[in-house]
């Protein structure tokens, strides 16, 4: 809720407060502030919990990391287990063995996969298919439901097949203990590997029909989906040695806003070559910039739009084909648009499963040999992986006993941060009419935070739950209109 401050009408402008932002994984608010003329003059996003990870893991051995990192998130477990587990092989200066790799390789492709439909199928799906300025009371997974039950089961089942590669290989779907540094704890065998390729191709049939469902949304809508919250920034992501798309391994690439490469084949260890982060009073969330263009000027952005504006192609025969059509469709390259975040994201599950059977078929992955052990050999490991929602970097100090001394986490949702805020302040200045303050007008705001699919657990660690609540002050801080979910 937005508290009431008393300030002259020349300090205080009328506020619209969004609080908490809806379908997306923890909490947010978000300001919409308004001139004399009730016209948007700015826009916020406000990260409001506080996450304490980085300084309560000081002096805990680095092992346990794997364990504690994923407790940030019940989203993402497996990312934050993964980036913490290669963290550790850095550490005990481990080339792990090709079972493990690949085993690895799987559970995220896994994970990738069920995250991605979870976003597109539960979180967006209601706007793209029920409209905008539905009721928000219908607005929702239910109202899909409802309306939709096909769509909407398809979401599931696509869901399910994710979830059903990680209870397999971890042995629960939720933080996992199957990773450790220097390898897996556990073997894939021969019958988990045929289970996992049964539902493997219904599940690409599925990705498909989500990607048409889109494409013919973007047809309908063209014109308000090039426009919403477009704007030119640099991206940054993983590659392979070649250029390929790359989301457990590689080098991070970073391009300009007209694809030009700034930095190449540059070591994930080496981020703070090239990456800094800027704070500011009104959000505990850091915003992450190219050090070389300065705060702000060296915006950039990650996850789904952003990897596909990096890479130079996608290895997998469908993905690359999706790829080309969308580039073609779209008409240009790097693509801008927040809204072509649904696009990207549709895009990755299908390279996700494409991976998951070339992992499947690969003869290696059931080998016996999947852990090598060793001592601290280096004091530091920093461990990036591609997050669904972006680059996730760990980076650990530790003593020689293996004893944490510093930690740092740049979470995906954070390097996306300029972003948000950036998209918020143009669909709200698009869309907003203080005059005549509507439920749709605001929705859009926050339909422009779901783009980019944030988890503000990962990024702060939220607890707690708020009701929707939107108030509207005037220049003398006084309540005029109010509207709740």
């Amino acid at each position: 809720m937005a508290e009431k401050q008393e300030h002259s009408a020349e300090q205080e402008p009328k506020v619209v407060t969004i609080s908490p932002v809806t379908r997306i994984e923890g909490h947010a608010r978000i300001s919409i502030f308004l001139d004399e003329q009730d016209r948007v003059a700015d826009a916020r996003l406000h990260i409001e919990e506080f996450r304490g990870f980085e300084k309560f893991c000081e002096g805990r051995l680095f092992v346990e990391m794997p364990s504690i990192t994923q407790r940030i998130c019940g989203i993402c477990p497996i990312s934050h287990h993964l980036a913490s587990i290669k963290a550790g092989d850095q550490i005990i200066g481990a080339t792990i063995p090709p079972a493990a790799r690949l085993t690895r390789e799987l559970i995220h492709v896994g994970q990738v996969s069920q995250s991605h439909a979870l976003s597109f199928f539960h979180l967006s799906a209601p706007d793209l298919l029920l409209g905008f300025d539905a009721d928000p009371a219908v607005r929702n997974i239910m109202g899909l439901i409802e309306h939709f039950p096909d769509i909407a089961r398809k979401g599931v089942q696509l869901r399910k097949y994710g979830q059903k590669i990680i209870e397999a290989i971890a042995g629960r779907r939720i933080h996992p203990t199957f990773g450790v540094p220097g390898g897996v704890n556990h073997q894939v065998t021969e019958e988990m590997r045929e289970r996992l390729k049964e539902g493997l191709d219904e599940a690409l049939e599925i990705a498909h029909f989500a990607l048409d469902l889109f494409k013919d949304y973007y047809l309908a809508h063209r014109e308000e989906v090039h426009e919403f919250a477009n704007f030119p920034t640099a991206y940054l992501g993983l590659v392979r040695e070649d250029g390929a798309l790359e989301l457990y391994d590689g080098f991070l690439r970073l391009v300009d806003a007209n694809g030009e490469i700034l930095e190449e084949k540059v070591d994930p260890t080496h981020y703070l070559d090239f990456i800094a982060e800027a704070v500011e009073p009104w959000t505990y969330l850091k915003f992450p910039f190219y050090r070389k263009r300065g705060y702000p000027e060296g915006i950039y952005r990650v996850g789904p739009l952003a990897r596909l504006n990096v890479c130079d192609f996608i290895s997998t025969p469908q993905a690359e084909q999706a790829r080309q059509e969308f580039f073609e469709l779209v008409g240009t390259k790097p693509v801008h648009g927040s809204f072509f975040y649904h696009y990207a994201r549709l895009i990755e599950i299908i390279y996700a499963l494409e991976r998951a059977g070339e992992i499947l078929n690969t003869p290696e992955l059931t080998d016996e040999e999947i852990l090598v052990v060793g001592p601290v050999v280096n004091e530091r490991g920093v461990g990036v992986i591609e997050a669904p929602r972006g680059v996730l970097i760990h980076d650990y100090h530790v003593d020689r006993n293996g004893v944490l001394q510093k930690v740092n986490l740049v979470v995906s949702t954070g390097h996306n941060n300029l972003g948000m805020n950036r998209a918020v302040q143009m669909i709200a200045k698009k869309y907003v009419d203080g005059r005549r303050l509507q439920e749709g007008m605001l929705n859009r705001v926050e339909a422009a935070v779901r783009c980019y699919d944030p988890c503000l657990s990962c990024s702060t660690h939220a607890l707690g739950q708020m009701p929707l609540r939107i108030e509207l002050y005037d220049a003398h801080g006084a309540l005029i209109q109010t509207l709740e979910r």
